[in-house]
């Protein structure tokens, strides 16, 4: 038999599996990325256990726990534990604090025959190792900012560079008013709290003395914000900046939020796929409205209405570049060379894409 632990390093570092033995509402509000939700009570059965403990104690709550796990719910149970188990022979129990529930499930499993260890502390402790660890990381880690413009591919150029760290694939989401895809789905901010300690972990533990990249991003990524730490220390780490000229940078929003993104909402929506389509590039337009000032918008929603109706009719995406550059030049760059100005970072390169990819690899090597 393994013995349960406290590495909670080790577990994040290798993507140990983790059987999660929480309530399904509990497992929603945070978990990690190897755990899957086996719960040994159900959202209900919780609900009452915990009235009953804070109205009669720990005894009557243990009592009625017994009681509403009938023999065939504990049938069930061990068998979801059982075929967790043998697909995953290297893994761990937790629960909230690593107490009741999840000794509870060992000792079931350990009366079927089969001994499998718990993470010691639970949730409520790894939760708390993984906050500390990532200002930990912030401390240790040598941040690079990949910056520039919007439109310059920044994220295209940032998965390309060995050592990084993609906050917006972590979130679901690119990070602007028109970031969020098909179905508007985003983790948890503390799962993706999480994830990006995770990923700082096993930087430190397999490349210690290498530099970070990251995107310079906002405070925001879609519903997620940053803490504050975090957040800090992108302001102070300094830039790459990627330079990209205006009819490149033009395409490539086409064809990122346009093109790559029309054949998720067909797939989500089928025959409505055209009406949530319009939606999605209209409605996201309108949330950047009274930035914009009404001509421009005025200006800019019409273009976008008619390329939408060319769009779906023979693909073609070239009607929305006069509206793409028209929120570029107008909207987006002067914000970005403001937000430089008032930042002040400092910059230690610039250039277009293979020159900082090179420059990258050579900067890494130290």
């Amino acid at each position: 038999m393994r013995e349960d632990t406290q590495d909670y390093r080790h577990l994040f570092v290798h993507d140990v599996p983790l059987l999660d033995v929480r309530a399904p509402v509990e497992f929603s509000r945070g978990a990690f990325p190897t755990a899957t939700n086996l719960p040994l009570l159900n959202d209900e059965q919780r609900e009452q256990i915990g009235i009953r403990y804070k109205n009669a104690g720990q005894e009557e709550a243990i009592r009625l726990g017994l009681k509403l796990a009938t023999a065939e719910i504990r049938e069930q149970r061990l068998r979801d534990w059982g075929t967790f188990c043998e697909s995953h022979p290297e893994g761990y129990i937790y629960c909230f604090r690593g107490g009741l529930r999840s000794r509870t499930t060992q000792q079931w499993m350990r009366e079927q025959g089969l001994d499998y260890p718990l993470v010691v502390g639970g949730y409520k402790a790894m939760r708390r190792f993984l906050i500390d660890e990532l200002e930990n990381s912030l401390r240790k880690v040598r941040l690079i900012c990949i910056s520039g413009l919007t439109g310059v591919g920044k994220t295209r150029v940032l998965r390309k560079i060995r050592h990084h760290i993609d906050f917006e694939g972590l979130a679901n989401h690119r990070g602007s008013a028109f970031g969020r895809d098909a179905c508007d789905s985003q983790p948890a901010v503390i799962d993706w709290e999480n994830g990006v300690s995770i990923e700082f972990l096993k930087h430190r533990s397999r490349s210690p003395e290498r530099p970070l990249f990251v995107e310079d991003e906002g405070r925001r990524i879609g519903r997620i914000g940053m803490p504050d730490c975090l957040f800090n220390a992108l302001l102070q780490a300094p830039r790459a900046i990627l330079q990209v000229d205006i009819e490149a940078r033009i395409e490539l929003i086409a064809e990122d939020y346009i093109v790559q993104s029309w054949p998720s909402y067909q797939r989500a929506y089928g025959a409505d796929a055209d009406a949530e389509f319009s939606r999605y590039v209209l409605d996201n337009l309108a949330r950047i409205q009274k930035r914009l000032g009404g001509e421009r918008y005025r200006k800019v929603h019409e273009c976008f209405k008619t390329a939408l109706e060319e769009f779906f009719v023979d693909g073609e995406v070239s009607g929305f570049y006069d509206g793409i550059r028209t929120l570029l030049e107008e909207y987006y760059d002067p914000m970005y060379r403001y937000q430089i100005e008032c930042k002040q970072p400092e910059i230690i390169f610039e250039g277009p894409e293979q020159e900082l990819l090179q420059w990258a690899e050579h900067y890494s090597a130290g």
